[in-house]
């Protein structure tokens, strides 16, 4: 396909057409009803379409450099030291290079040796550490930004520190009051306190009139003192799994470690000591059964036995002295063992003979076995000598090292291997279960673990038979099992000491495997410690990074059975030779322990007699740099004779046979089977291998293989695999061009070179993935070169561009693949990109020569080289021709030299766009898998082109040719469209190619034309739009989108790159009214709106077209934030944290600290204002409380409809104000309950969310310019004000301080749970939320994606995520939290409070200047209302008196509700305990009167607002401090002295009374706050308080209502009702006096059917309220609305009581008031909750269901109780309460208010003798009581409920006989009636009322006896008619009854009573009923003996028939008592009788 064609289609694929755009416009537009944004006409271009950015370098050039003022001019340009070129020196270990030093290297030796030595090479960008890509704002880097703060002062942490006065205790006034004190301390004494307290400094101006503005300018000027800088340092870091963007620099490649261990050898001892041992160690891992580490070998043998080898030993050299050995391992498994294997010079005997001295003798018998001893020493010195050099196997045992980690504690489980670094940004995902440790299986770490000692005692003898490393590992496998055979064998006893512990991070004296010194290495005579080298169990991926080239020469075993003579002893001879001449052998042989570094020659040990041995031998040798075709290995065979015999040779050569070490240029390594010749190989015969059978040799076992080695090499020279070592032959061949070459049997000339070469490259895929993964920068090193220097063989170019770019391909993908499990959360490989960021450079590039020509641009495209072409061809296409590029290899050819030169050089970046974009399919999609990778090589390769061919200096647009910039539209396109195409199929790789696209674009913006790459932005967002509107799940699309425009915003020059400083701007100050900040001139009304400053502050077209990034970025936002948004939550935190996320990096950013430059920045924001004012209804409500979202906006705008706020509430604002909950301030009550819900559309924000929307608009506000707010401001119409400051209001809840308390009770907790908890809580409870809207909104915060398991953003909880990873935070955490959430709070109030005052300024001359101050008054009020610090309070309370002295009326004419809450606010700081804020608040409040007086002569509004606020605010807050609010009001006082303004009128007087009016009332309250934790005794005074409030309704409500919440605190339920009836019927009175209406209550009267009670309230008469005076019944309850409201509560506290009877007569009351106001919605509800009630007095008929209450009689008795003493009264106590219960709680009480042992519980219920009691001591008097009614008032209580509701009557009884005891016989029992009365019905206001009346009775022994036997009677009367009946209880009734045994029983009182005829004719009238109630018993008894043989079975007829004989025993006694007739019964009744009948006695005792 022609170029040109190419190009044309590739730039078709990203050309959206425009139809289908305005398609997709209008359907947006009539699709959604609140679109309004998105088609808003000022707006001009929808939001869903990209405008066309301006043309970023023309806007640059047209500007001169000069044109902004200082500090802003750096924002204009990219500074010009952007791009810098760094040398990195590469890190090297040792302190030598380690390089070969020999001159002749081949090209393969050379380039690597090269490769290991360069410089790492770094295209650097200066800045780029400033954006928050590369320097994350994390929790740490938060923190450290926190210190200095310094701590604000908030009232709530104060108040536990200091207590209430000191002097509190000892007050006579603080002794309890009585209930029935006077109201009021007497006045006086009141006086006096007050005048001699101190007061509060005083605030020096305060009463000098200064002009507004110089104060408003004052107040600005104090606010802007000591302010946070960065407010965003405040607020918790951006969420991690959003940070798309955070990349961070590689680390750089190097040398792979696994975890390291140190093993110290420091003592062997045997048993005896007679020769010289020597050790060898190694790590095994049995289950791999593979060897993983080289032997170390150590030498622990005293001077003396090392003496014995003197005569073989040359001096050591110290490398061998080491004892002490590191080894690493990568795979950690259960399975290694450090194997430990003993050698010792060869003597005669077998193994077992050998070890036989070392396991016979004991050292405590070394006395004994003298001789023996000597013997053996004697023999093994003779060995020594003669045999010094040879060694024999003797022992060996092994460690099993997971025993050692795990029993020596792992200090840290979970560390992880030094291999494997923790991904830079939080693991998303892709981290397999693999990952743990490096190894997956049971996981097992060897880099934690407490270091160990181990004595090794027992060692094993080697068998001569069993030497392999088979058999090791069976020996191994069976030592784990318990029963290991092992153990049967007798050991070899010694002692071997060794340290193991994890190895230090830079240890000192350490050598390298090479036995290089490792840094640090302090002293080189130190003893060192070896590096061992490993070799890991399984594959290991990592770059070679330094020179390594070693070779191991392993001997397994040797077959000499066939071979004749005498040949047992067998050795084997290792040598590396360099030629046929024994001199050749090469010292490369490195020495084990105690002797020279290397060596010529090595030798294994000997097993003795054997002909067929076996090795365990290791030679390690250090591969030359150059091997060459004549080096190769020797063994020698030889016989060993171990006995000294004449004639005989010590060794006897009996075989030869070698291993050529190279073949076809390869290295030759693997197991190796070789024949061994018998004589002498004849010259020049290591050319050929042993297999090739040489004439005239002889060979044992006829040439067959009986030597088995194996050869490995660890080289970083020798790739050792065919693919790779093919091509970098075939390279290097190239590069030499010394043709013809051999290559495995073909002779490559230069014709068939290329087509090798092609192959090779193509076969690259096939290599294994180990090497090329090792050599990866080699190989991609040659691909780059074969791509920008393609070679010229014969004269002729070879292209090979695409061939390589394919390779290049694989190559990465393949290494991709095998480092799975290392990738970065971005899908990056850390080794590439190591490679591309360091390592990779522009072959050949020197900085250009001084000519300073460019190096060349041409790009040959892929023209093939026919002959047929005319040189002219190449020609054309060269833009600029280097004539001086030296490098370039000159070819004579055909191609003249010029021609050649310049084609011979390629620019990578163009080369790999141009392959890319032309690329087939296959390899498309291996690049797509790794598009980074290419991305950044292309970014680098261009960056390495700027800056080493010096063109930085170029203009950007003459940087890159078109022709390159064409291909990376095209590129750009069609990745773009493949993201878009494969986002439903993969989404993970669309994520990874979508963050890879974005990255590039991010880089281009550096090096490159920006329009170009802006232009390159907008057409991917053509594509993604094209695409969302056929895309199944558009949210996925548009979460990509996001990420690519949040990764492009983190560019470290976002900010220039939105050309700043562009006037878009307004112009500088056009008017002068503008440009200073108080004047007054710029209103709604003056000016039409400006619309630069509107566009300024919208998502215009204008603003999108100059500020294209930010545009991007807000315009996302504003997407994902509309209504109808799909899968909105996620979206919704994805957008804003991408803005907080950059708000945050411009805070940390040194470059815009200045507060000029930060406003220029902040403009970038402004749209932020209106979008989240826009978002309002959906955000968070902070504020809680149903409808108040839009409070204020409501109140602005007549035509929204007011979300009201709910009814009439428990308490009115003022009240939940104090009890600290946020104001309601919009609430225009309407009569319907609960907000009229507002189409609250859309998805509602999650409260973590919001807070961050909300913090990122107060940085806007607080950094933005103030003129140009202000400007703005006035152009706003009112809706959209109020909004704007609902938003402010919103601003204030959500920073709202919690507190230290809060911190530490949320400690485990994360607070975010906890407020969105909150909030679900009260919806529920308030009822605005059903469990169905809950599912709805459930299934909505689903995930767009449907349940997959690996999207990343899965943590949406939590706001503060910090708080959710560690439970428990130490106190200093708590305390710095508590510090930060402090300045927060503040800082996040002062900006409100700025805004406030900008728009304040604003709409001073508007017509509608009254409701928006009136609005901007409520969020002031809020503010001072919510918990703020001390700092804010000085300036909020500061703008609060600027607001009231612009505009008093306000206050004083609007509606009462502001002057109201700003009193209470006022009255609230005046208690303070922190002084600044009193002096603020006090200031406030004595202004306020000062202001209220000037306007009418008197303040009695105020005056009756602070009444008020104070009672409300004494009644319900619980850390009041009266002692402060005294000093305030001490203050207020003094300004009233010094004011002399106003010395002539009444005010000062007026103020006087008024404080004093309200210390009276504090005096009460300290009273109630002793009694704080007395409950009963609390609820007296807070009722004689409203008691003395009776002639002030608004007070007595207050008063009423307070009480209400303290019952419903304590549960008291029926008492709250009864306060809320008590007010309700307060109000009716008054409303009766204003009106009559038929439909209202006609006053309390009208309540009596709920209370008795409640016609106290009818004391309000006309005489005392006249009800139009001011400020009198003012209050939102003194309306028909507030009535409702009363009723409604009193009949919810009903209903929680349990008193469904109660409910229906409030309703009685309620329903005509809802039906005068025809509510019938109220109305179904109300007859609802009656169905309710009436159903559950259905069901609990019998009354057991509910219980109301028990009654018990308290006397109190002892001077000590003050007032209480000698009164009596009736507590109503829980349901069930025991007396034990009741004593224990009022005992605990008073014991703690009173001291040990004076409180005393009198047990009995008697009469109280006061005489006998000691007077010091204080004496409780506890009885129950039961309520008691008269027969004729039962008529009428016919229900359970009836009987425990309006009780005024008690009464208990009390036993007693004449002698003092309460029980006794019968004659003697007295008993004693108490009927108690009380002042009041109880349920009342109060839950204890006083006795206020008492009667008693007593009851003679037969008047006793009546009653019981009434009583049984009744017993057995219910038992025998119960239906269904009991046979139980009738049987225990029938025998308690009739039972012979029964102790005082019927029989003996009859005995005793009707025995004989009573003396006394007064008596016989009891005489007589006795007898009668005995008849009435008997006949009962026998009634339910005929009821009990019915229901009886079979085999209870025995117990009837002994029931039977018992009753009719008992008849037949009873029979002569009850048949006597008494004389007079009929006598008249005479008057002396004692009136013992009368209605007190026996009708009472008629139960």
């Amino acid at each position: 396909m022609a170029v040109a064609e190419r190009r044309a289609f590739a730039h078709k694929i990203n050309r959206t057409v425009a139809a289908e755009v305005r398609k997709q416009v209008s359907r947006e537009r009539s699709g959604s009803p609140h679109s309004s944004r998105r088609c808003s006409s000022s707006l001009g271009v929808p939001l869903t379409e990209v405008i066309e950015p301006l043309d970023f370098e023309d806007v640059l050039l047209s500007r001169p450099p000069d044109a902004e003022p200082g500090p802003l001019r750096d924002l204009v340009e990219f500074p010009a030291d952007d791009l810098e070129l760094l040398l990195q020196p590469r890190e090297c270990r040792t302190t030598e290079p380690g390089i070969p030093e020999d001159g002749k290297l081949d090209a393969q030796v050379r380039a690597a040796v090269e490769m290991y030595t360069e410089d790492w090479i770094i295209a650097h960008r200066r800045y780029q550490h400033l954006s928050t890509a590369y320097s994350p704002i994390t929790l740490e880097t938060q923190r450290e930004r926190q210190k200095g703060l310094t701590r604000q002062v908030f009232e709530q942490d104060a108040s536990g520190d200091e207590r209430s006065s000191p002097d509190d205790s000892d007050d006579p006034r603080h002794s309890s009051g009585s209930p029935d004190d006077t109201p009021r301390s007497s006045g006086a004494s009141g006086i006096f306190d007050l005048r001699n307290l101190a007061a509060d400094s005083l605030l020096p101006s305060l009463l000098e009139r200064a002009a507004p503005e110089d104060v408003d300018r004052r107040n600005e000027a104090l606010r802007r003192q000591h302010r946070s800088r960065a407010l965003l340092t405040l607020y918790p870091a951006p969420d991690e799994d959003e940070a798309v963007e955070r990349c961070s620099r590689p680390e750089p490649p190097r040398e792979h470690f696994g975890q390291r261990i140190l093993v110290k050898c420091l003592s062997l001892k045997f048993e005896i000591e007679i020769e010289p041992i020597f050790g060898i160690l190694a790590l095994y891992d049995v289950r791999e059964k593979k060897k993983i580490s080289e032997n170390f070998y150590f030498d622990l043998n005293s001077d003396s036995m090392k003496g014995l080898l003197r005569a073989h030993g040359t001096h050591p050299a110290i490398s061998t002295l080491a004892r002490s050995a590191i080894f690493s391992v990568t795979y950690p498994s259960p399975d290694i063992f450090l194997v430990i294997k003993l050698e010792k010079v060869l003597q005669q005997g077998d193994i077992s003979e050998c070890c036989e001295p070392y396991m016979v003798m004991k050292e405590v018998d070394t006395a004994k076995n003298k001789e023996k001893l000597e013997k053996l020493r004697l023999a093994a010195e003779q060995f020594c000598t003669r045999l010094g050099r040879y060694r024999m196997p003797f022992a060996w045992t092994a460690v099993h090292l997971a025993n050692i980690v795990s029993s020596a504690g792992q200090s840290d489980r979970d560390s992880d291997s030094e291999g494997e670094r923790r991904p830079t940004w939080t693991d998303r995902r892709r981290r397999g279960p693999q990952d743990r440790t490096s190894s997956g299986d049971d996981a097992c770490s060897f880099s934690g673990f407490r270091p160990a000692t181990l004595t090794v005692t027992n060692f094993f003898k080697q068998e001569a038979e069993r030497l392999s490393d088979e058999d090791l590992f069976k020996f191994l496998a069976d030592m784990r099992r318990p029963t290991s055979l092992l153990r049967r064998l007798r050991p070899v006893t010694a002692q071997l000491k060794i340290d193991i512990s994890p190895a230090p991070e830079n240890p000192h004296f350490c050598l390298s495997p090479e036995l290089l010194h490792v840094k640090p290495y302090p002293d080189p005579r130190g003893r060192p410690t070896k590096e061992i080298l490993e070799f890991p169990a399984r594959e290991v991926y990592a770059p070679h990074t330094s020179y390594r080239n070693l070779l191991y020469v392993y001997p397994h075993s040797l077959n000499f059975s066939s071979r004749q003579g005498s040949v047992r002893n067998l050795t084997v001879r290792v040598q590396y030779m360099a030629g046929e001449d024994p001199s050749q052998a090469l010292p490369v042989i490195f020495g084990k322990s105690s002797c020279s570094e290397f060596t010529r020659e090595a030798f294994t040990p000997v097993v003795y007699h054997n002909k067929s041995p076996e090795f365990y031998e290791e030679f390690k040798l250090r591969l030359p740099a150059c091997v060459t075709e004549n080096h190769y290995l020797l063994f020698t065979f030889y016989h060993v004779s171990c006995q000294p015999r004449p004639g005989t040779a010590l060794e006897t050569p009996v075989g030869f046979t070698w291993i050529p070490l190279l073949q076809h240029g390869r290295l030759r390594t693997g197991p190796f089977c070789l024949p061994v010749s018998v004589d002498q190989p004849p010259p020049s015969y290591s050319m050929l291998t042993p297999d090739v059978a040489l004439p005239g040799m002889r060979w044992v076992d006829g040439h067959k293989g009986v030597f088995s080695v194996e050869l490995t090499a660890v080289s970083s020279v020798h790739p050792q695999d065919p693919y790779l070592d093919k091509f970098f032959t075939l390279v290097h061949v190239l590069e030499e061009g010394a043709f013809p070459f051999r290559l495995k049997d073909a002779v490559l000339n230069e014709s068939t070179v290329e087509q090798e070469l092609r192959a090779s490259l193509v076969a690259l895929r096939l290599a294994s993935p180990e090497p090329l993964v090792a050599f990866s920068h080699h190989v991609l090193d040659k691909l780059v070169r074969l791509v920008v220097r393609p070679p010229i063989i014969g004269g002729q170019i070879v292209n090979l561009g695409r061939v390589a770019f394919e390779a290049m391909a694989h190559v990465v993908s393949l290494v991709h693949r095998s480092l799975e499990a290392a990738q970065d959360a971005r899908g990056h490989c850390p080794l590439l990109a190591a490679y591309v960021y360091y390592a990779f450079r522009l072959p050949g590039t020197e900085p250009s020569l001084p000519g300073g020509a460019p190096p060349v641009t041409l790009q040959p495209a892929t023209l093939a080289h026919g002959p047929g072409r005319p040189a002219s061809l190449y020609l054309a296409r060269s833009k600029s021709i280097s004539s001086s590029n030296p490098d370039l290899a000159v070819a004579p050819g055909s191609v003249d030299d010029e021609v050649s030169r310049i084609l011979a050089s390629k620019l990578l970046h163009e080369e790999l766009a141009l392959q890319w974009v032309v690329s087939g399919s296959a390899v498309r999609e291996a690049v797509l898998q790794h598009a980074w990778f290419f991305f950044q090589l292309m970014v680098k390769s261009m960056a390495l082109h700027l800056l080493l061919g010096q063109k930085l200096d170029t203009p950007r647009k003459l940087r890159f040719p078109g022709r390159f910039l064409d291909d990376i539209a095209a590129l750009v396109g069609s990745v773009g469209l493949e993201v878009i195409t494969r986002v439903h199929k993969d989404v993970e790789l669309a994520e990874h190619l979508n963050a890879s696209l974005a990255f590039f674009l991010s880089d281009l913006l550096s090096l490159v034309d920006r329009g170009f790459v802006f232009s390159l932005v907008r057409a991917h967002y053509k594509q993604v739009a094209t695409r969302l509107q056929s895309a199944p799940n558009p949210a996925v699309l548009l979460t990509l989108r996001m990420d690519f425009t949040r990764i492009l915003c983190g560019h470290e020059h976002y900010v220039t790159l939105n050309l700043p400083c562009c006037p878009l701007s307004p112009p500088a100050s056009p008017s002068p009214s503008v440009s200073s900040t108080t004047s007054q001139s710029s209103t709604f009304s003056s000016q039409a709106p400006d619309p630069k400053v509107i566009s300024m502050f919208e998502l215009s077209g204008s603003f999108r077209q100059q500020h294209f990034l930010a545009g991007l970025l807000l315009t996302e936002l504003a997407l994902a934030l509309e209504p109808e948004a799909e899968g909105a939550s996620l979206l919704h935190k994805k957008a804003i944290s991408a803005v907080h996320s950059l708000l945050c990096g411009h805070d940390a950013d040194p470059r815009y600290a200045e507060a000029t430059v930060k406003a220029r920045v902040a403009e970038l924001y402004l749209p932020l204002l209106s979008l989240a004012r826009d978002t309002l209804p959906r955000l968070h409500d902070f504020a809680e409380g149903p409808g108040q979202r839009s409070r204020l906006a409501s109140m602005l705008d007549s035509d929204t409809e007011g979300e009201g706020d709910m009814g009439g509430t428990i308490n009115p604002s003022v009240a939940m104000a104090i009890a600290g909950g946020p104001l309601a301030p919009g609430s225009r009550a309407s009569i319907s309950q609960g907000p009229a819900t507002a189409a609250r559309s859309g998805c509602a924000l999650s409260a973590e969310s919001s807070r961050t929307l909300l913090v990122c608009v107060l940085w806007v506000l607080k950094n933005a310019e103030p003129a140009l707010l202000q400007r703005w401001a006035a152009d706003l119409a009112l809706p959209q004000l109020g909004r704007l400051l609902d938003l402010l209001y919103l601003c204030l809840a959500a920073f709202e301080y919690k507190g230290k308390k809060a911190f530490e009770r949320i400690n485990s907790l994360t607070f975010k749970k906890s407020l969105d908890m909150k909030a679900r809580l009260e919806e529920a409870i308030l009822g605005t939320i059903g469990a169905r809207q809950e599912m709805v909104r459930r299934s909505r915060e689903r995930s767009p994606f449907g349940n997959q398991e690996n999207v990343r953003w899965r943590k949406s909880v939590t706001h503060w995520r910090q708080t959710s990873d560690r439970v428990d935070k130490t106190k200093d955490e708590m305390e710095h939290e508590a510090l930060v959430d402090g300045n927060l709070a503040t800082e996040a109030s002062l900006v409100v409070l700025d805004t406030l005052e900008i728009i304040v300024q604003t709409v001073m001359l508007s017509e509608a200047r009254e409701s928006i101050l009136g609005a901007v008054l409520k969020v002031v009020l809020y503010s001072l209302g919510s918990a703020q610090s001390a700092l804010f309070l000085q300036h909020g309370l500061a703008t609060q008196r600027a607001l009231v002295s612009k505009f008093p009326e306000l206050l004083f004419e609007e509606d009462t509700e502001l002057c109201a809450d700003l009193c209470l606010r006022l009255l609230r700081h005046c208690g303070s305990r922190i002084s600044a804020i009193r002096t603020h608040a006090s200031a406030s409040l004595y202004l306020l009167m000062r202001q209220n007086f000037e306007i009418g002569n008197n303040f009695a509004r105020v005056k009756m607002q602070v009444t008020m606020s104070l009672s409300s605010l004494v009644g319900t807050t619980q850390n009041f401090s009266e002692e402060h609010l005294r000093r305030s009001l001490k203050t207020i006082l003094t300004y009233a002295e010094e004011d002399v303004g106003l010395r002539d009128s009444t005010f000062a007087e007026q103020v006087q009374d008024l404080m004093f009016n309200l210390h009276m009332i504090l005096t009460d309250t300290v009273k109630m706050k002793e009694h704080q934790e007395d409950p009963e005794m609390l609820i007296d005074l807070m009722y004689r308080i409203a008691r003395g409030y009776q002639g002030s309704p608004d007070l007595r409500l207050t008063w009423l209502q307070n009480m209400a919440g303290k019952h419903a605190e304590l549960g008291n339920h029926a008492e709250a009702a009864q306060c809320m009836v008590h007010a309700a019927a307060l109000v009716a009175e008054y409303l009766a006096l204003l009106e009559d209406s038929r439909h209202l209550p006609v006053g309390c009267v009208s309540f009596q059917n709920i209370s008795s009670n409640v016609l106290e309230e009818s004391a309000i008469s006309d005489d005392i309220l006249s009800p139009d005076e001011e400020g009198f019944c003012s209050g939102k309850h003194f309306t028909e609305l507030g009535l409702v409201g009363l009723l409604e509560q009193a009949a919810a506290y009903f209903t929680m009581g349990g008193l469904y009877e109660a409910v229906n007569e409030v309703y009685k009351t309620l329903i005509p008031i809802l039906e005068a106001h025809r509510d019938y919605k109220k109305l179904a509800a109300v007859h609802g909750k009656l169905q309710e009630a009436f159903t559950k007095i259905m069901h609990q008929s019998s009354g057991w269901e509910r219980v109301f209450g028990t009654y018990f009689r308290v006397g109190f008795y002892g001077a000590r109780f003050g007032d209480l003493d000698e009164q009596e009264f009736v507590y109503k106590e829980p349901s069930i309460t025991k007396l034990a219960e009741i004593s224990h709680r009022l005992e605990e009480f008073y014991t703690e208010r009173f001291g040990e042992d004076v409180v005393q519980i009198i047990k009995d219920s008697n009469p109280v003798d006061k005489t006998k009691l000691d007077p010091q001591k204080a004496y409780i008097q506890i009885t129950y009581v039961e309520p008691h009614f008269d027969t004729y008032e039962l008529k009428d209580r016919v229900t359970y409920f009836d009987r425990n509701y309006g009780l005024r009557t008690f009464l208990f009884c009390t036993p007693f006989t004449p002698d003092g005891r309460a029980h006794g016989e019968l004659p003697e029992q007295h008993k004693r009636k108490t009927l108690l009365s009380t002042d009041h019905a109880f349920p009342y206001i109060k839950t204890r009322i006083r006795v206020c009346h008492r009667e008693e009775t007593v009851l003679t022994p037969v008047e006793v006896a009546i009653e019981d036997m009434q009583k049984k009677t009744r017993e057995l009367a219910f038992a025998t008619e119960q239906d269904p009946p009991d046979a139980k209880m009738l049987q225990m009734v029938l025998q308690g009854s009739v039972g012979p045994t029964v102790n005082q029983g019927p029989l003996e009182v009859a005995q005793v009573f009707l025995a004989e005829i009573p003396q006394d004719p007064k008596l016989f009238r009891h005489h007589n009923k006795l007898r009668l109630c005995f008849k009435d018993f008997c006949k009962k008894c026998e009634d339910a003996l005929r009821k009990n043989k019915a229901l009886i079975g079979p085999d209870q007829k025995e117990y009837h028939r002994e029931l039977e004989r018992n009753y009719s025993r008992l008849r037949e006694a009873l029979q002569p008592l009850l048949t006597q007739r008494l004389p007079q019964l009929l006598a008249p009744n005479t008057a002396g009788f004692r009136n013992s009948l009368n209605r007190t006695s026996f009708r009472k005792a008629d139960l």
